[in-house]
């Protein structure tokens, strides 16, 4: 009986592995094919959004209202003002966000559901460019449109053929791809992206400097001759598990907690010992005006948790992995 369990359990298994595998296929395999199906429509599209005085404004109804949604955030993140405008609400008062010179992107498989049968009209008679993310082409969308970017696939990943899956998919891949254009073509950089997203993660990479995390610590330093007593008040006061030893300003050495441990592990007699005896030489250290990102890489790359930092080849500092976690560069 519990063979037969675990032989059902198995089955059950590969069964989901199967369907999880065919759906990826599926639709890569759609997705690819989107590639033959760009044309002129679509640099034209483009083109007409990146001269526009105005606005993009995505609208849609369903899944499609939620893929508008997507590409509305990624638009705006990447230089290109852009709102989401609900296709039901649209024709019940919202119509009132569509500026004169805004450009209109309605998104929907069929192309012919009653909501854009109805806002459609009263798009057109605003005298607004109307872009369409359609897999009807032939559809009342399609038709009435001024660009029709094609996104037809031959079946959703769904068995059934109706959950919006691989259209959806697809709608949101045409969408990137707008996006990436109007990038490319607007010479958006990457301080242009750390400018919209200054309080995440991605944006920190981009911004955040080792001065805006080392200023904020304590600059534990001794000198050639202060003796071991000394450094590890030092060490212990200021909390980030290592000093500099420094001479004039400049960085000489580093004496860290694992120092101090393996000077205890060598030797009994200790006190006599000064900071020249057991700091390590020629320490990693990296200038306060270096990106934050820069300062993990180093890092990372011997394996330590703590970085000297300098202005001018004067010591500055220290900045720590912690501070790198705390503010979400990891």
């Amino acid at each position: 009986m519990h063979q037969t369990q675990k032989s059902q359990n198995l089955n059950i298994k590969n069964s989901i592995l199967s369907t999880a595998k065919k759906t990826i296929d599926l639709e890569s395999s759609a997705i690819s094919n989107l590639v033959n199906l760009l044309n002129d429509d679509f640099a034209d599209a483009v083109e007409l959004i990146y001269n526009s005085k105005g606005r993009v404004i995505i609208t849609g109804i369903g899944k499609s209202a939620i893929i508008a949604n997507k590409i509305v955030a990624t638009l705006n993140s990447t230089g290109t003002p852009a709102v989401f405008m609900h296709a039901a609400d649209a024709i019940h008062g919202d119509l009132g966000l569509v500026l004169e010179d805004d450009v209109v992107i309605c998104i929907s498989k069929s192309g012919n559901t009653p909501e854009i049968k109805v806002l459609i009209p009263l798009l057109k008679g605003a005298k607004n460019k109307l872009i369409a993310i359609t897999g009807n082409t032939k559809s009342f969308l399609g038709q009435q449109a001024d660009y029709v970017l094609n996104t037809f696939v031959e079946h959703e990943a769904c068995p059934n053929n109706l959950a919006p899956t691989t259209s959806t998919t697809a709608q949101l891949v045409i969408g990137d791809a707008l996006a990436i254009c109007l990038v490319e073509l607007r010479g958006f950089s990457s301080k242009d992206f750390a400018k919209y997203h200054p309080g995440g993660a991605l944006g920190k990479r981009l911004y955040l400097r080792v001065s805006d995390l080392s200023s904020v610590n304590e600059k534990p330093q001794v000198g050639l001759n202060t003796n071991v007593k000394q450094v590890i008040v030092e060490i212990s006061e200021k909390m980030l598990g290592v000093t500099a030893v420094v001479e004039d300003e400049k960085i000489i050495g580093i004496i860290t907690d694992g120092d101090l441990r393996r000077m205890l592990t060598k030797s009994d007699a200790f006190i006599h010992l000064t900071a020249k005896d057991i700091m390590s030489s020629n320490p990693k250290r990296i200038d306060e005006n270096a990106m934050a990102v820069d300062a993990l890489e180093l890092m990372e790359t011997n394996e330590i948790s703590q970085l000297l930092v300098e202005n001018e080849g004067k010591y500055a500092g220290v900045v720590h992995l912690h501070d790198l976690i705390k503010e979400g560069i990891i």
